[in-house]
């Protein structure tokens, strides 16, 4: 919990987690569910089944009685990846103890590499406790869950038809564009003739092009915008990444401005007396 971001409040200190007090950090899910309007900070909540059972669970006394919301975090997925965040209170560890207890490594190099260390940290501050059990990678373990695979296989093949889709806008665009400037061949030959240079025309296909281009990304992106919340039921928990959609936007504003280029400096460098007979 320590690295889920803190909103509001604090978190217990040390000497407050080694006595067990009777304090609470509750996620925004909950604060927003019982105190839609009010802080809650300073509120007290109550659960009955928080209390010691010996010898299978140790509580510190009237573990069951009020405690005091002191602090206000981000929501956690702790109920899989696909449902949706429950209310959640967070308490120190030491509030209530029971027999079968999972604590969570963070290594600088392989997890599993560093077990014997850590079975040696916890002997060295109580050589009683066993330490054993199933021991897994936190990262493999998620990979190996329905609903990571579920999500992982949607997201790939969003991505899929995103590119495919990013493919064939670039390909009609280039052929549009390039249709469109070679049909215009006659015209640059006339303008030419009348005393138009090379640069005038490459600067008169570009702003044609330029005209066309941005109606369509205008056009795409009110699209996506407006499509973006009926797609994310699919993929829950995507986000719009503006790197891609700016990504994809330049993608497309280069091929038409290659699509354009090689058409337009034809154009500007062909005859007059050529252009003008070309059909």
């Amino acid at each position: 919990m320590l690295h889920i971001p803190l909103l509001a409040g604090r978190l217990w200190d040390h000497p407050e987690l080694m006595r067990g007090a009777r304090l609470c950090v509750v996620n925004q899910t909950l604060a927003r569910q019982y105190w839609p309007e009010d802080n809650p900070i300073g509120k007290q909540l109550r659960f009955p089944d928080l209390k010691g059972e010996p010898p299978y669970v140790q509580a510190v006394p009237d573990s069951d009685q009020w405690l005091q919301v002191i602090g206000v975090v981000a929501d956690a997925r702790d109920d899989g990846l696909r449902n949706p965040v429950k209310p959640a209170v967070y308490v120190p560890f030491s509030l209530m103890m029971r027999v079968w207890t999972q604590i969570l490594v963070r290594t600088h190099v392989a997890p599993l590499a560093a077990l014997n260390r850590v079975r040696a940290a916890v002997k060295a501050v109580d050589p009683d406790q066993q330490v054993f059990g199933r021991t897994r990678d936190l990262h493999q373990w998620i990979e190996r869950m329905p609903e990571y695979s579920y999500g992982r296989l949607v997201s790939g093949m969003f991505a899929g038809f995103s590119f495919l889709a990013v493919a064939l806008a670039a390909t009609g665009l280039f052929s549009v564009v390039s249709y469109t400037v070679a049909q215009r061949t006659n015209e640059f030959g006339i303008r030419m003739a009348l005393g138009a240079n090379g640069l005038q025309v490459l600067r008169l296909v570009f702003a044609s092009t330029a005209t066309s281009v941005v109606g369509g990304l205008a056009g795409g992106t009110a699209l996506s915008l407006a499509l973006s919340k009926f797609l994310s039921r699919w993929a829950e928990g995507s986000s719009q990444s503006a790197i891609l959609f700016i990504a994809a936007t330049v993608l497309l504003i280069l091929t038409a401005a290659l699509a354009a280029l090689g058409p337009a400096r034809r154009a500007a460098s062909i005859d007059p007396m050529e252009a003008l007979r070309y059909q």
